[in-house]
């Protein structure tokens, strides 16, 4: 899964880079156009049918604002420069553009370089965020078929045992409900357009779409606070320790049936899917508030800045920009948002997995809190011989109280 994202990080840069490279070289040969006064020739045309990348500079730069002077008074109410050179200058940033709004994007009326991210959205990243969610139910539905329901091997001893108190359960919930709602809605937001408007028609799917996207704004501020109630309950419980060693030895005993490495409050797999719920969640937090207010939080730029000051981007042949107009910023967020949200979907599905129809009695520690203590000294001994320690210690206490 983890590859797979990596290699669509990679795929990414590795276009960027090749763009850049692709410039480079055309820059270094520029194209004869003496014929057409240095204007765009028949080969520009067919170079960009054919998908091409053709050097622009001859446009860029040339968007009437060096012969300003000389045109002064010849163009009438028209201006010094003609509609060509106009276009030009706002195409490439160059233009004296005045707008009543004062926004970081107000006077950026064309920005040229939206393609790539639209065909990054719609391409690889949704192609290889597919295989990472598609592999990952695969993978569940032949660990059901191979391994089958995880059943309780000793006798029940028809105890019930304290695992999760209230506050617990309200964090765990407000934090898992708010994600499996902003993971449907982006879902149907990002694949919407070609699976809805055929059953809805446009009309219809607008609607769902502005229903998706009021409920993944909102519904957000609760995921953050889940986050928090969750990291402050039980960051504690989840330090690694060398029980863990022992348990990750024996793949948890979810490959094998009646083995049952011990393990505290929770267990190696647990502490992995804990920790990684913390990085994605932060991360995945920040970049949705800077989708939540546009142009406010540019984020990029300088993380780009300064992992390319550690040399390590250029060892892997990765040309990170440093430099982006406030819409760049907006896309790399964009992006980046998805490329999480696909690992942290995947993550939680086998979660969810493991904590309903893959184990039973598992789902018991969150639906009401109490387990079976036969469960629980089949999967957390160690956290039962604390418990009942603390128990017995306190049933001593008592009767001297």
């Amino acid at each position: 899964m983890f590859r797979l994202l990596a290699i669509l990080l990679l795929t990414f840069s590795m276009a960027q880079t090749a763009i850049a490279q692709s410039s480079e070289t055309e820059a270094a040969a520029p194209a004869d156009r003496t014929a057409t006064g240095g204007a765009t020739t028949l080969e520009d045309i067919m170079a960009r049918q054919r998908g091409e990348k053709v050097d622009d500079s001859y446009r860029s730069d040339n968007t009437g604002q060096s012969n300003a002077e000389g045109l002064l008074g010849q163009l009438g109410t028209r201006g010094i420069a003609s509609d060509s050179d106009v276009y030009r200058a706002l195409r490439y940033g160059s233009a004296d553009v005045t707008v009543s709004s004062h926004g970081p994007a107000a006077t950026v009326l064309i920005q040229d370089g939206g393609m790539w991210w639209l065909n990054f959205r719609t391409g690889p990243l949704r192609e290889y965020g597919s295989y990472i969610i598609g592999g990952m139910l695969v993978l569940l539905l032949l660990f059901f078929l191979i391994r089958g329901k995880i059943r309780i091997d000793g006798e029940k001893t028809g105890r019930k045992i304290l695992r999760f108190n209230g506050i617990e359960r309200f964090g765990h919930w407000l934090f898992a409900g708010s994600f499996l709602i902003l993971g449907i809605t982006g879902l149907l937001t990002l694949y919407g357009r070609d699976f809805l408007i055929p059953v809805f028609g446009k009309e219809g799917f607008a609607t769902i779409a502005q229903g998706c996207k009021w409920l993944h704004n909102n519904l957000a501020w609760a995921f953050m606070l889940g986050l928090i109630i969750v990291t402050v309950n039980w960051i504690s419980h989840n330090i690694p320790n060398r029980t863990d060693l022992k348990w990750l030895a024996a793949g948890g005993g979810l490959f094998t049936k009646g083995s049952h490495p011990p393990a505290k409050k929770f267990n190696a797999g647990q502490k992995i899917i804990f920790w990684l719920c913390i990085l994605l969640g932060v991360s995945i937090s920040l970049s949705g508030l800077s989708l939540l207010f546009p142009f406010e939080m540019p984020l990029f730029a300088k993380t780009f800045s300064i992992a390319n000051s550690t040399g390590i981007p250029q060892m892997l042949g990765l040309n990170l920009p440093v430099q982006m107009s406030p819409q760049e910023e907006m896309q790399y967020a964009q992006i980046w948002h998805v490329m999480v949200a696909y690992a942290f979907i995947a993550i939680i599905l086998a979660h969810i997995y493991l904590g309903s129809v893959g184990m039973e009695g598992a789902f018991d520690a969150m639906g009401t809190g109490e387990v079976e203590e036969q469960w629980a000294r089949e999967h957390h001994s160690l956290w039962l011989e604390e418990v009942q320690a603390k128990e017995a210690s306190e049933g001593a206490a008592s009767p001297a109280e």
